[in-house]
């Protein structure tokens, strides 16, 4: 029989390696990255949303009793933005990049960059505020950004539904009180929750200092490195990680 003392220090090891493992680290990295996104948004134009999109659900029908007919129709189109960004990013995974984590980080990378571009012909440098054509392009590249975590044809990790992740944290904290469930179950939501605060909070402390087009270029040099991470770190390993055993014993 396992000691009391070692049963207890194998479930806080085993809490922290469900936690803070790898995936669980990059959850933090890329939800931040969403809270950058949404403040570029937020901060950078008319308070347009690309995360919130029950706040856009909201807008796109009580625009047209408020007299807001523009914010209606604006809540509408980035709404479907963010779900064609899920349905891109998702058929991708399909075809293109199975078993390639870092295929959705790639597709956001890429629209950061044609919305910084489409920015600047637009505007050019010096403009503080962003057009309605960038912030389109956000909202899909934050759909596509939700893709990242998938198991079972199911997104796993929803990096920007800070309203579902509070639920589950909720949920995991009342498991933990009862002694039916463990810290696990919900300290993973809450820093998911809270690396999206702290990306918020820091895309707000930019927003003081640049303006729109600089954030989008900051937001798209961070994914593209992000990216690079995933594919160098995570995604190559877990396909080494599916080499037959004898072949990963040679190379040893």
């Amino acid at each position: 029989m396992r000691p009391a003392g070692g049963a207890r220090l194998w479930k806080h090891v085993r809490v922290a390696s469900e936690t803070f493992n790898s995936e669980a680290r990059l959850s933090w990295v890329l939800a931040a990255l969403a809270g950058v996104i949404g403040a570029i948004s937020f901060t950078h134009s008319a308070g347009y949303f690309v995360v919130f999109m029950t706040g856009n659900a909201q807008r796109a029908v009580l625009g047209y009793f408020t007299g807001e007919v523009w914010f209606a129709v604006s809540a509408a189109l980035l709404m479907v933005a963010f779900v064609v960004g899920v349905v891109v990013a998702s058929a991708c995974r399909r075809r293109f990049w199975v078993d390639h984590p870092h295929g959705p980080t790639v597709l956001t990378t890429l629209t950061l960059a044609i919305a910084t571009l489409v920015d600047l012909i637009d505007e050019g440098w010096e403009e503080a505020s962003l057009d309605f054509a960038p912030i389109v392009l956000l909202s899909f590249a934050t759909g596509a950004l939700n893709t990242s975590f998938v198991k079972n044809g199911e997104v796993s990790v929803p990096l920007s539904y800070v309203t579902g992740t509070m639920v589950k944290m909720g949920q995991g904290i009342e498991r933990h009180m009862a002694g039916a469930g463990k810290a696990a179950d919900w300290l993973g939501y809450f820093l998911l929750l809270a690396s999206f605060i702290v990306g918020a909070a820091l895309g707000g402390l930019i927003s003081v200092l640049v303006n729109g087009t600089w954030m989008l270029v900051m937001a798209t040099v961070v994914c593209a490195l992000t990216t690079a991470y995933t594919y160098f770190h995570q995604d190559r390993r877990a396909l080494l990680d599916k080499r037959p055993e004898k072949e990963r014993r040679q190379q040893r």
